[in-house]
């Protein structure tokens, strides 16, 4: 009986250096490689243009996370609601799937809070200059936003549409330069 107690003693009493053990051997998955494109998005830009017609500014901030695993862009309209809050609010995560050559992209924000859904990915076949990524909600109704870098002047266009039945609806229309 006391071999018992003192095997269960050793065995509770090494778990912790266990653990420890693996977690310092246990190597961090890393990343497939993502498109140069995704780095060019990195930092503080202020977004202007039109969306469905009003003039908008909103400031936007983008960085790898988790593990540079995801870019992250957190967008906020300097429009203000009557009770103070952002009248627009976003956070958009993407990431690459190097097997698909796609870069998937969750949009999620406060026109509704149905995004985390298989109809709220977005997918892009990324070129050197342009992510024109497709929202699909249903066999006739999706939503592009087609993003371009212009490296002459590091900035970015995004030309947003709505299609649904074949019809392009524009929906935005903007220009992101560099804080």
């Amino acid at each position: 009986m006391v071999k018992l107690i003192v095997r269960v003693l050793l065995g509770v009493l090494m778990m912790p250096a266990s653990a420890a053990l693996f977690a310092q051997t246990a190597p961090q998955p890393k990343p497939a490689p993502t498109p140069a494109l995704l780095d060019k998005m990195l930092g503080k830009w202020v977004i202007r243009g039109t969306i469905e017609g009003q003039q908008t500014t909103h400031d936007l901030e983008v960085s790898w996370v988790l593990n540079h695993g995801y870019l992250r862009l957190n967008e906020v309209s300097r429009e203000r609601t009557a009770s103070g809050a952002p009248q627009y609010e976003a956070i958009v995560l993407m990431s690459w799937d190097a097997q698909a050559g796609e870069v998937r992209c969750l949009w999620l924000d406060t026109t509704s809070n149905s995004g985390l859904s298989g109809r709220g990915i977005g997918i892009a076949k990324p070129t050197t200059d342009t992510l024109p990524i497709i929202i699909t909600s249903s066999p006739t109704v999706s939503f592009q936003n087609k993003m371009v870098y212009n490296a002459s002047n590091n900035s970015w266009q995004w030309i947003m549409d709505g299609i649904e039945n074949g019809q392009t609806t524009p929906f935005a229309r903007l220009i992101l330069t560099r804080k």
